[in-house]
Order: structure tokens, then sequence, then C-alpha cells
């Protein structure tokens, strides 16, 4: 996915009030029998912007796989990292029923009032977890970005399930917390 596709989806919920996911939801329970039907239901009905509309209308189309697919595929050949993914969403969901879990298809975005950690099996051993910070340093452990970009602030790479320990599920709490 190009950057501007994935901040625009990140920036979503803040610039329309929904996430991809619930627009998707919003979609569904409609029919429509053109593009330009689905985006003019958006504009008017939701006073969502003519490029966001068209966007999530486009996605929605896409949007073919399940989740649990969209996950399967991303960890086949990777499924000893499955645990470590096990984990955190295990850890995730303890947060808050606020939180949306939006697997994609190299990764899994976690979003409150936006996206506060990303998942990504990275090569056949390592899972990039990415994290968006205001303001914190980095430290041996929690890494700048890399490979993220601008999509996240930091990152911490996990290679076995025992390192979703307390420091990491505190900075994912702390990244959720900072998300409002």
């Amino acid at each position: 996915m190009d950057k501007a596709l994935q901040t625009m989806i990140n920036n979503m919920p803040e610039k329309t009030g929904k996430s991809l996911e619930e627009w998707f939801k919003v979609l569904k329970s409609k029919s429509f029998s053109k593009h330009s039907e689905a985006v003019k239901f958006l504009k008017e009905e939701h006073q969502v912007t003519h490029g966001f509309a068209n966007t999530i209308v486009t996605l929605s189309k896409q949007e073919s796989s399940s989740d649990e697919d969209l996950v399967v595929s991303q960890y086949d050949g990777k499924e000893n990292l499955l645990p470590i993914y096990k984990a955190l969403i295990d850890f995730v969901n303890t947060l808050g029923n606020d939180v949306t879990i939006t697997p994609k298809k190299t990764s899994v975005s976690v979003i409150r009032k936006r996206q506060f950690i990303l998942i990504k099996p990275a090569t056949k051993i390592r899972i990039d977890l990415g994290f968006k910070f205001k303001d914190k340093p980095t430290s041996e452990r929690l890494e700048n970005s890399g490979p993220f970009g601008t999509m996240c602030t930091h990152r911490v790479q996990l290679n076995e399930v025992s390192q979703v320990d307390d420091e990491l599920k505190g900075w994912i709490k702390e990244a959720y917390d900072e998300s409002v």
C-alpha cells in the first residue's frame, strides 16, 4: 500500500469520525448498484469529503478476504511467529472496547481513535511491532521506526513470545493512552 493511501486510512477516524472498518459496515448496511451512488451517499448522508468517500468505496470493494484469511496469509511459512501475534492480540483486547483490530495484506493495524500499534511479520523469524508515540526517546529495545517510516515513530523487534513482557505491554498501553 502506498504511503499516501496509508496516511489517509490512518487519518480517517479523526477526519471522518469513523475508521475504515466502521465505514465498511455502514456501506454493507445499504446496497448500491454503482460506485458513484455509494460515494454520493457518504458525501450527502455522512458529510464525508469526496476524497475520503471515493477511497472508502474503492477499498470496500477490495475487502473480499476475511480478516482471518488476511492473518493466515501473512503468517504463511511463518507459523512459528503466530504465538507472538496471538499474545499481542490477547493483550490488546484487554485495553478497552474502543480498540479496532484491522488486518491488511501485510500487517495488522490496531486503532483507537488512530492507529497506535502496527503488527507486521517482517521476516520468517521476526515480527516488527510499530508504535505511534508523541514524544518518546528511543532506547536499545525501543528503536526508531525503521522501515515503517511515518506510519510509526518507534518499533520493537520480536523473535519469541517471552518478549511480550511487562515492559512491552507498558509501551502498548502508553501508545493506546496517547491515541485519544
